[in-house]
Parts: C-alpha cells; sequence; structure tokens
C-alpha cells in the first residue's frame, strides 16, 4: 500500500472486526499480561530463524530512535506471527512496557494480547493505529501504537514494525514515520537479496569457468587482462599477481588485429596460435569474443584458448573417427583367416607400417580397424581416408591440412589435415594405388620424417602415427608401369598382409551366410527367412566376384524379400566355382611368410645388395633383416 493511500484505511472498522475476533475467541479484558510469552530454546528459535530481518531492521530502528529520543517513544520489531524479536527506544518506557509483559518473545496476536497494533496489523495485512479504549485489554489503552508489515521479496509479509508511546503522544503522522522506515528496511532487504544472488552468481560463474579444461582470459579495450581462469593459468605458467591487469602484449599474439578483427566481425573463430613456453612450443586453437556496454560499444574481449591435441581428440571422438571392428567380428574358420587373424595379433602392437592387399569387398578396412584395435593405441584416433576418392588438387590438404591463407577458398585460421587428427593413432589409407605420383613423394617423406607440413605453411609439425595402406591393385605391377614409387611400396610394406577373396576360402561362406541372416534380420527387425536346399546351393557355389561385400548385400536383398532375386540366377548360371572370371588380375596363393620372403628379397635387390639401405627402406633393424634373411635362406 502506498503512504499516500494511509488515510483510505477505515481504522474503526477494523478495530470493530478485531474487537468482535477477540470476544469470540474469548479474550480476557481485565488480563494483566500477555497470555503467550516465550523464553528459552523456544525464544531462541524464533531469534535465530529471523536472525536476517533483525539484523535489516535493527539499524533503521536505532536511526528512527535518533529522532524520538526522550519523546516517551519504544520501536520494536516482530516476526510475521507477532512475536516481538528486539526492542529499542527509552528505558523508562521499556520497562514500563515489560512490566505489562511487553518484551521480547511476546507473543502480539490477537489471541495473546487482543486488539493491538502488532497483532491487529499483521491479520489485517495492513499499516494499522489505535490509541486508548481502542485497545481490547484495559491494562494496554495507555498506550497508543503505529504499525506497518514488513514484505519480503516475494510480497509475502515477513514481520512487523510498530512505534508505541504513552497515550496522549498520538498522531497521523506517527504512522507515516514508521510507513516510511519500513519502506527503507524493504529496499534494504531487496538490496542484499539482489547482492546475495549476484555473489552466489559469481562464485557459480568462478566454478563453472574453473572447471572447463580450457583457458579463458577476459581483456579490456586498452589490451588489460581483466581475468583468467585457472586453466589459463597453467597454460602460461603465470600466478595471477602477473598476468591480472597486466598488458596481454607477448601473451596472446597481436592482441590488437584480434579486437580489430571482432570489431567488424564480431566473433575470430579457430585460429591456430603458438604459444612459446620456455623452450617448449605449444598449439591451441583460438577463438575470441566481444563483450559490450549497454550503448553496444565493444568494452573489451574474452579469449578461449584451447589445447589442439585436447580439439582433435574431441572432434574424433564425436565424429565417428574410432575404430569399431575387432579381429571377433571377422567371420571365417578357413586356414586362411585363421593364419591372417593369428598373424595380425602379433604384428599388432608394433609400430611398423602395413599393407593390406586384396580384391574389392575381402574386409580390408575391418581388419586394419582390428589391427589398431588390438594395439596399445587402440585408444587414439582411427582415421580412414579414401586415397582414390579425393580430387588429385586437395588430396594434400586432406592429409597434410592448409594454413590460413593457402589458397582461395581456405577456412579462416587454416585447417588440420588427416595425419595431424590421427596423431598418437592410427591412418588407414584405403586404395593407395590410386594416389597420384608426386603425392607419393610427400608421403614418403612424412614417412621417413614423422613430420608434416601444412599447405601454405612452413612449420613442420611432429606427428607420431601408424600409417596402414590398402588395395586392390597389383601394386609390383604398377610399379612396372611407373605409377607407383618402389621407394614408397618398401616404406609400406614393411608387414605385408594380403586378404584372399572369398571364393578361395568357401569353407567361410555357410559361416557368412548365417552370420549376416541373423545380423540384417535384427537390424531390420525381420524374422530370418527360410533359403531352399537349391538356393543354398547356388550361394555356395556361386564365385562372389564381388566378395564378403556382396554376399552381405545379397543376404540383405534375401532378408527383405524373403527370397534370392532373379538376377541371381542368371549371374550363377555363368560364375560357378571354381571358375575365376570377373578380376581384374589374379594373385598367386602365398602364405604370410613367403609374402614377407618375397618382400625382402625384392627389396634387397632394388637397393643392389646394400642391406643397411634395405633395411631403412623396411623400417626394421638391420640385425632383425640379417635373421630374416638366414630364416628365409635368402641368397
Amino acid at each position: 500500500m502506498k503512504r499516500e493511500n494511509l488515510t483510505d484505511v477505515d481504522f474503526k472498522a477494523i478495530i470493530e472486526k478485531s474487537h468482535k475476533r477477540c470476544r469470540d475467541m474469548g479474550v480476557d479484558k481485565t488480563m494483566e499480561r500477555p497470555s503467550v510469552i516465550l523464553t528459552g530454546r523456544k525464544l531462541q528459535n524464533i531469534l535465530e530463524k529471523n536472525d536476517e530481518l533483525i539484523k535489516v531492521a535493527l539499524p533503521f530502528m536505532k536511526l528512527l530512535y535518533k529522532f524520538l529520543k526522550g519523546s516517551g517513544f519504544i520501536i520494536d520489531i516482530a516476526d510475521k506471527n507477532g512475536y516481538i524479536l528486539s526492542i529499542v527506544g527509552d528505558d523508562d518506557v521499556i520497562r514500563l512496557a515489560k512490566d505489562m509483559g511487553m518484551t521480547v518473545g511476546t507473543d502480539m496476536s490477537e489471541k495473546s494480547c487482543g486488539t493491538n497494533s502488532i497483532g491487529t496489523g499483521l491479520y489485517e495485512k495492513c499499516p494499522f493505529q489505535l490509541a486508548e479504549t481502542e485497545h481490547f485489554i484495559d491494562i494496554y489503552r495507555t498506550w497508543t501504537c503505529s504499525s506497518s508489515p514488513i514484505r519480503g521479496t516475494s510480497g509475502s509479509v515477513i514481520g512487523c514494525l510498530n512505534l508505541t508511546g504513552v497515550y496522549n503522544l498520538v498522531h497521523p503522522h506517527t504512522l507515516g514515520l514508521v510507513f516510511a522506515a519500513v519502506e527503507s528496511i524493504e529496499n534494504e532487504i531487496r538490496v542484499r537479496r539482489s547482492k546475495e544472488e549476484l555473489s552466489q552468481m559469481h562464485q557459480y560463474n568462478n566454478t563453472i569457468v574453473n572447471s572447463i579444461d580450457f583457458g579463458i582470459l577476459s581483456i579490456d579495450n586498452k589490451g588489460y587482462v581483466k581475468s583468467a581462469n585457472n586453466k589459463c593459468l597453467e597454460i602460461f605458467s603465470l600466478s595471477e599477481d602477473r598476468i591480472i591487469g597486466k598488458k596481454v602484449d607477448g601473451i596472446v599474439g597481436n592482441w590488437k588485429e584480434i579486437f580489430s578483427s571482432i570489431e567488424k566481425d564480431d566473433a575470430y573463430s579457430n585460429i591456430e596460435f603458438v604459444y612459446l613456453n620456455g623452450n617448449r612450443k605449444k598449439r591451441f586453437n583460438l577463438n575470441a569474443y566481444p563483450t559490450k556496454e549497454i550503448s553496444g560499444k565493444i568494452s573489451g574481449m574474452v579469449v578461449m584458448l584451447k589445447d589442439i591435441e585436447n580439439v582433435y581428440e574431441l572432434v574424433n571422438k564425436y565424429s565417428g573417427k574410432n575404430a569399431y571392428y575387432t579381429f571377433e567380428d571377422i567371420v571365417g574358420k578357413s586356414p586362411q583367416i585363421n593364419e591372417i587373424i593369428d598373424y595380425s595379433k602379433t604384428i599388432a602392437s608394433t609400430p611398423s607400417t602395413v599393407l593390406i592387399q586384396g580384391e574389392s569387398g575381402t574386409g580390408k578396412e575391418v581388419l586394419a580397424q582390428s589391427i589398431h584395435n588390438s594395439s596399445s593405441r587402440r585408444n587414439g584416433p582411427f582415421i580412414a581416408i579414401n586415397c582414390g576418392g579425393i580430387p588429385k588438387n586437395l588430396i594434400e590438404s586432406e592429409l597434410f591440412g592448409y594454413e590460413d591463407g593457402a589458397f582461395t577458398g581456405a577456412k579462416k585460421g587454416g585447417m588440420p589435415g588427416k595425419f595431424e587428427l590421427a596423431n598418437n593413432g592410427t591412418i588407414f589409407l584405403d586404395e593407395i594405388g590410386e594416389m597420384p605420383i608426386d603425392m607419393q613423394v610427400t608421403l614418403l617423406r612424412v614417412l621417413q620424417e614423422k613430420c608434416i607440413t601444412r599447405v601454405g605453411g612452413t612449420r613442420r609439425i611432429p606427428i607420431d602415427v601408424r600409417v596402414m595402406a590398402a588395395t586392390n591393385k597389383n601394386l609390383i605391377d604398377e610399379i612396372k608401369k611407373e605409377h607407383f614409387r618402389q621407394d614408397l611400396y618398401y616404406r609400406l610394406s614393411v608387414i605385408p598382409i594380403y586378404l584372399p577373396p572369398l571364393r578361395q576360402r568357401r569353407e567361410d561362406i555357410m559361416l557368412l551366410i548365417e552370420h549376416f541372416l541373423e545380423k540384417k534380420s535384427q537390424r531390420l527387425g525381420i524374422e530370418s527367412p527360410k533359403i531352399s536346399q537349391k538356393d543354398y546351393e547356388l550361394l555356395i557355389s556361386y564365385n562372389w566376384p564381388g566378395n564378403v561385400r556382396e554376399l552381405e548385400n545379397r543376404i540383405e536383398n534375401i532378408v527383405v524379400n524373403g527370397k534370392l532375386p532373379m538376377d541371381f540366377y542368371r549371374l550363377s548360371a555363368g560364375s560357378k566355382a571354381p571358375a575365376q572370371t570377373g578380376q581384374k588380375y589374379e594373385y598367386k596363393m602365398c602364405s604370410l611368410s613367403e609374402w614377407e620372403k618375397i618382400a625382402i628379397a625384392q627389396c634387397i635387390q632394388n637397393c643392389n645388395g646394400n642391406i643397411s639401405k634395405a633395411a631403412r627402406v623396411l623400417n626394421i633393424d638391420r640385425s632383425t633383416l640379417y635373421k630374416k634373411i638366414e630364416k628365409y635362406s635368402i641368397s
């Protein structure tokens, strides 16, 4: 209720209703003390519960008393139920009130004290004034009282402020004085609550900002650091006193350039930033965002620094750059498959490059993923790239990345390549035989030096990547045609693995049919169909030029349609075992040890018998090479 509306309160009507309530409750007009006065633990509980209200109101009560000192008034505050919490005033008046039972802990509700300014004002929830005979209990008719309820931030009543004096001091302005004091108390409560909420918000923000695993730095428009989170201090190896309030020059590159950019574009995103900490270089992904005043003027910026390695790890994790297949996922019981699995398990933990050869659809990437997942790099990324599916003019930037401004259309800030993304993991170069000859030179240099240089850049970036490559081409023939570099072949085929076509391991066909029937039925939510004996014979005797991939697709067709499609009958009529038509080339069947013997012998021959050079090309120790020469009786 606004102060100008105080005169609208019908005090006479309020008093009449209050007297009736008192009579109905059986309040004794002749009582000499209130019926309820709290002491001990009960009083302590009330005071503790209203501690904030007392602390806020007491300074205003004391200020009000300065104006009333010696005038015969006391000021008291009560909680929302009418219990007196604190009293300020002239000592003689306080003693007089105490003699009548009006003290800290007294219940001033109408049931305990009859009609009075505190109890009745709280009941009506409005400012209230009464004097003399307007009190219901006789002993209190010597008083004049003025009160106003105190409301909290939610608008509900939390207490009451009361001004009491001898009856001849009654004056309408007294109630206005109380009401003004209550407004000040309510404003202070709101201010305190706002400060508390701001403090809590500040603490929450600090906790959140310091729990983030990347650096956050706020800078004003003059280049001074305003704040830095814990991760930022760790990145720069600085304490707060050595960075807060200091110029940002030398910490975050050219801050003026960044500030100028965000003034134009409102953001500065994904820029690579290199920080030299002593002799150690660290690379970060930098983003900057403007902070603005109410007018819209940019007052500074917030800079975020993310460790490049962590960024790559996160990108790989959530973009499917992981290997899912293991050796348990390879279906087969043929001697060839068992030998390949056993051999692949033994070489999985080595860092040597692997060259997987075999026709399309034989499962080269499945094997590569299985090797990766059985290696010490299993928790690192597995990046697969199809060298034959990328335009020649883009393959270098795809593999090795590019710097800012390297070419028209290049992303601002540059972009890491697949080798950087595969750091601490494995890169799988599928269809390596399709790689342009000029790119083969660059790849060979990367394999030898174990570092890359982005397109348009000069900075050498160290990498720790295991390389696995695959091809459906006969690379020896490609070397003869001068389509593939011989030195790259030997660098890649340190561990050569040949995956035989499905027609050469026919005992696995039945297992694969059953496996794909179950897998496709579950995925599609369709009951596995019954295949006739005749169709089984056709599936088993078919030549499978597309190998496992073709078989998988055919089985999915059977699950969807419930039978073999008509075109399969026509195809199978001209493609029966043991015929081997439809191939680009034929591999000579060799065991893995025979393939290793061939690779070593060819490498030594191409190195003109120089064992040291051959060992370097094969990426093995010279002593290891001598042991293999002796093992295979290579002359």
